[in-house]
Parts: structure tokens; C-alpha cells; sequence
């Protein structure tokens, strides 16, 4: 067991001038930083970023997962997207899982084979570097680091280590062994201890070699869809050598000032954009950083744009997204009328699974070009099924997907499910100036996330690392109880947790130790101290980057 996590450090910001990584791994930041020194850009690093994470913290993600990813292009001053999300396998029909008993109140279990979606993170990194990347660095290039580390091993960190076994202990429970890819001595590696992944080497230097081919026909995929099948799940060749990411058109809304992008649905970006909608109509700096005033409108807000989120959200191939009528300022104006500052809103909420284990990184190269990419598994090792000599797990993501047939989340042949990963950049709403690349993960407090840390910046004057150290709220809907419960990070006075409950919300503090990640893990790159006021230096506003490593995390930011 684990001993608790203090969180007795104090950072400075990161500021540096020619280019910055900022992720949950040290070994990672240092690869995506190499990457820049090499020639690459901010896509290129990102994408080594990634595979790098996939061995370093494989209970958190990996090629067998997803990925989203927002680029922004300084010689354009344009920001894309790529949709990494994979798809449910064509025979993956509600009729079909009926058949097998399953209902919206008998779900499949969490770690089921029918929960594998098709793994769209190793199309997504191939795209990301194609479209976004310098193109002085091949796809082998790239790869090549983490490949490495893979195959030489690495000393696992101290949170990676914790969650490590945790997940282990859980999959067991639920009757999933992981096997010797994951374990050393058929325990999870131990803080410190070094942890080495051949097989997934090996996989990374097929997808280097031969691209999404590597991936998704041949070899891998043969051995993906045998797994699946040995334990009940649907899969096809079909489903993998059909499935590409899709270039995606990012959404935003302005705010005092700024721009904030996010990836559209099946994506929940859309939930961090009505909040902020919402929070617009509110004094929200006169009324004090983590204040009660303050934490009870931004529950509200996050209740109303969670709740409209989980309702609407869905693959929009299958369904159409009131996208515009619900980001509309007039309609979160009328919403945020609806809000009493004497007492919390009791508003039912349709339950959605929850998860927590994700990986967020941003990078902004010397052209100021910034990459801001998230990975997942969902929880933890996904499904925890390893397709044998690969070196990886398959994710979960299916189990986001609603058995309710009048759902617009309905699970269906090839529907992408309801994605909680999002990546997020700030940008000036006029001259189209890159600001901050952000973000935070952890299932549905990631937009809870974006907002608070946005907030804490904009709002409330606290550089980059700052931001991130500051204690969270997380709103979370309890389905036993029929009620929504306001989590408060330790740190957060007491006073203030009395004072909403006052407000009639149903409070838990303080959350401390390792329960401190149902807040998410955050990294922030900013171009400039553009929150900072008192700067009358604009020349030193756009060249210094600035950035800050969430401290619930092992990371870093570094920069050169």
C-alpha cells in the first residue's frame, strides 16, 4: 500500500523563451523538449510526448486508447482539431446486447470485451504529425524515444505507482488479470522500481515503419480482435482497418476578453462553454477566489452545462448537436437567471459512468505553434485486455455509451460514444494571438477543470503553475442518492463548506492524499503574462512562455 501524498512542495512558474513541454512524466516532458531541440514543432513533440506517457503510465493511457488534439498554427493564427475517438464495432447493436441481458439497468460490466472500442490514439498521433507536423522529422522519429524507453525501462513515479496498483487490485476483483505485460513478479511496479515494456516497443516501431497500417491490419490488429473475441466482445478486422481520426472544426465562446477552443461533441467541450456562458452574468472577481459565493455559482453553472451536456452530447454522424442554440448567449443568459445565491438548484441528473485516468500535455515550439493532446484508456487499464506480445491495453470507452434506446448516446454500429477527454487553448479574440494551451484530465471534472484554472488565471491573477495549485471543486452526480454532491479539495477554509451547505448543497471536505485526483490533473503553457495587469511591457508579454505541472501529477513542465 501506498503511503498518503502530503502535496508539501512549492513550484515556480517555468519560464523560458524558445520552447516548453508540460506533461505528467518527467522522462516525458524531457522526450517532448529533445524533440523540439531536434528540429521538431509543437505537434511533432506532442505525439513523442504521448507514446512516451503510454509507457511510462500505461494505467492511464496508451495506443490502446483514445486521443483528441488541438493545434494551433502561428503562421496562420488558425486553430484545428483532430478527433481521435474510436468507434463501436459494427455488430455492436442494442438488439444484440439485449440478447445477452444487458439493459440501461443492467449495464454491461465495466472491464467487458463490449466495452473495447476500436483504439483511435494510433490514428491520431499518424494525422497529428501528417497534418500539424514540421515535416523535418519522420513519423520513426518521433516514436523512436519512447520505443526506447520501452525497451531499456524506466523507474516508475510515485503517483503512477499508486494508481498503478490500485487499478491491479481492481481489475482483480472484477476477475481481470492483466499478466506479466503490466507486472513485475505478478505484483504492479513499486515506486521507484524499474519497469521495462519490449512488446510495446516493438508495436511502436511497427507503427513508425509502416504508419496506420502497422496499427490497424496485420499483426496487431489480428491480435487485437483475437482478445476481444477469446472474451465475448464483437470486433472485426473490418472495424479496425476501416477506422480513421477525423480533422475536426474546434468551438469556442468569448469571455471578458478571451477565446476559449474546445473539441466539439462526441467530445464534452461543449460543457466547459455554457459554464462559462453561465458564469459571464456573475461578479465573479468581486466575489473572491474559492469564496462561498463564488464555488456555489460555479457549481450551479457546471450543474446546468453538465446536465444539458450529458443529455445532447453524442457522435454527431448520428445525431444532430443544438450546438449553436445551446452555446448562444442568450439562452446562458436565461440560465444563469435560474440561479439562486441563497440555495443550491435541485435538478435531477441522468447518470453516466464514471472514470477518472487520463493523461493531459501541451506543448508551444519556438514559432509559437502550441499542440494541446489528451490520451486515455478511460479506467485506468481500460478493459484491461493485452493483445498478446503488444504491450498494451484496450480501453473501455464503450462503457460510455447509454443502453436507453431513445438516447441521442445510444450505443449503436459503429457510433463513437460520449468522450469526456478534451483538450483546450486560449486564444485573443481579436488579433487571433495564442495565449495559453490548458487543460486538465479526469473524466467529467475535465471541463470543471478548464474553468477553475481559466478562472484562476483570468479572474483572479495567478500565473500558470499557480493556477493549477490552487484547491478545486468537483461536481459530481450521486445516482444511489439521487442528489449532486459538492467535492472540496483540502485547502478550501472550512468556513466555506459550511457556508454551502447552508446553501442546502451536500458538501464533502476536505478531500486530501490520493483522493485528491478525482481534481484532475492539469498542465498549462501561457505565451506572455497576459493575466498579469500590471505588465506594461508588451514586448515581454508575447515572447516569455510560462508554464506550470499540476503537483497531483509526477510531472513537469520543462523548457529550454
Amino acid at each position: 500500500m501506498q503511503p498518503d501524498l502530503p502535496f508539501t512542495s512549492r513550484r515556480s512558474a517555468v519560464v523560458c523563451l524558445h520552447g516548453c513541454v508540460a506533461s505528467s512524466q518527467p522522462l516525458a516532458s524531457n522526450i517532448g523538449l529533445d524533440i523540439l531541440k531536434r528540429g521538431g514543432n509543437a505537434a511533432d513533440a506532442a505525439v513523442a510526448v504521448a507514446a512516451a506517457l503510454a509507457v511510462t503510465e500505461p494505467c492511464s493511457c496508451g495506443i490502446g486508447g483514445d486521443s483528441f488534439c488541438l493545434f494551433y498554427d502561428a503562421s496562420t493564427g488558425q486553430v484545428r482539431g483532430l478527433n481521435g475517438s474510436g468507434r463501436a464495432p459494427r455488430a455492436q447493436t442494442v438488439d444484440l446486447l439485449e440478447r445477452y441481458g444487458y439493459s440501461e439497468s443492467n449495464p454491461i460490466p465495466s472491464f467487458h470485451a463490449l466495452n473495447a472500442t476500436v483504439p483511435g490514439a494510433a490514428a491520431c498521433w499518424c494525422d497529428t504529425v501528417r497534418l500539424f507536423g514540421s515535416q523535418k522529422l519522420s513519423l520513426q522519429d518521433v516514436l523512436r524515444p519512447a520505443s526506447d524507453l520501452a525497451l531499456c525501462g524506466f523507474p516508475v513515479a510515485q503517483v503512477t505507482a499508486h494508481h498503478w496498483a490500485k487499478w491491479v487490485r481492481t481489475m482483480r476483483a472484477a476477475g481481470r488479470e492483466l499478466g506479466r505485460d503490466f507486472l513485475i513478479k505478478n505484483d504492479a511496479p513499486k515506486h521507484g522500481q524499474v519497469f521495462s515494456n519490449p512488446h510495446l516497443a516493438q508495436t511502436f516501431q511497427e507503427l513508425g515503419q509502416h504508419g496506420k497500417v502497422g496499427f490497424y491490419e496485420g499483426r496487431v490488429a489480428k491480435l487485437i480482435v483475437d482478445v476481444i473475441i477469446r472474451n465475448g466482445g464483437v470486433m472485426s478486422l473490418d472495424d479496425l482497418r476501416n477506422h480513421d481520426s477525423e480533422e475536426i472544426k474546434p468551438i469556442h465562446t468569448d469571455y471578458r476578453g478571451v477565446r476559449l477552443w474546445e473539441v466539439p461533441p462526441n467530445g464534452q467541450g461543449m460543457a466547459a462553454l455554457m459554464a462559462l456562458n453561465i458564469l459571464e452574468n456573475f461578479p465573479i472577481k468581486e466575489m473572491g477566489h474559492n469564496s462561498a459565493s463564488y464555488l456555489h455559482v460555479l457549481a450551479e453553472a457546471l450543474k446546468l452545462s453538465l446536465a444539458h451536456t450529458v443529455h445532447y452530447c453524442a457522435d454527431p454522424d448520428h445525431v444532430k448537436v443544438p450546438l449553436e442554440s445551446l452555446l448562444s448567449k442568450d439562452y446562458s443568459l436565461q440560465l444563469s437567471h435560474t440561479i439562486q445565491m441563497d440555495r443550491a438548484s435541485a435538478m435531477a441528473e441522468r447518470d453516466v459512468p464514471t472514470g477518472s485516468d487520463t493523461v493531459y500535455f501541451t506543448v508551444v515550439d519556438g514559432q509559437g505553434n502550441a499542440c494541446s493532446f489528451i490520451n486515455s484508456n478511460y479506467m485506468g487499464f481500460g478493459t484491461g485486455l493485452v493483445p498478446q506480445s503488444c504491450g498494451f491495453s484496450l480501453q473501455n470507452r464503450g462503457a460510455h455509451f447509454s443502453l436507453e434506446r431513445s438516447h441521442s448516446n445510444c450505443v449503436g454500429p459503429g457510433k463513437r460514444p460520449y468522450h469526456t477527454i478534451i483538450p483546450a487553448l486560449l486564444t485573443d479574440p481579436a488579433s487571433g494571438r495564442l495565449l495559453c494551451s490548458l487543460g486538465v484530465m479526469g473524466a467529467f471534472m475535465q471541463p470543471q477543470g478548464h474553468i477553475q484554472v481559466l478562472l484562476n488565471m483570468l479572474e483572479f491573477g495567478m500565473n500558470p503553475q499557480e493556477a493549477l495549485d490552487a484547491p478545486r471543486m468537483y461536481v459530481q452526480h450521486d445516482k444511489a442518492a439521487q442528489q449532486w454532491r459538492v467535492n472540496l479539495e483540502v485547502g478550501v477554509d472550512e468556513g466555506v463548506a459550511e457556508d454551502l451547505e447552508k446553501r442546502s448543497h451536500v458538501v464533502c471536505w476536505p478531500i486530501t492524499g490520493h483522493d485528491r485526483s478525482q481534481f484532475g490533473r492539469g498542465q498549462v503553457i501561457s505565451v506572455g503574462d497576459w493575466w498579469n495587469l500590471s505588465t506594461q511591457d508588451a514586448e515581454l508579454n508575447v515572447r516569455v512562455l510560462w508554464a506550470g505541472s499540476d503537483p497531483r501529477a509526477d510531472g513537469c513542465a520543462q523548457g529550454y
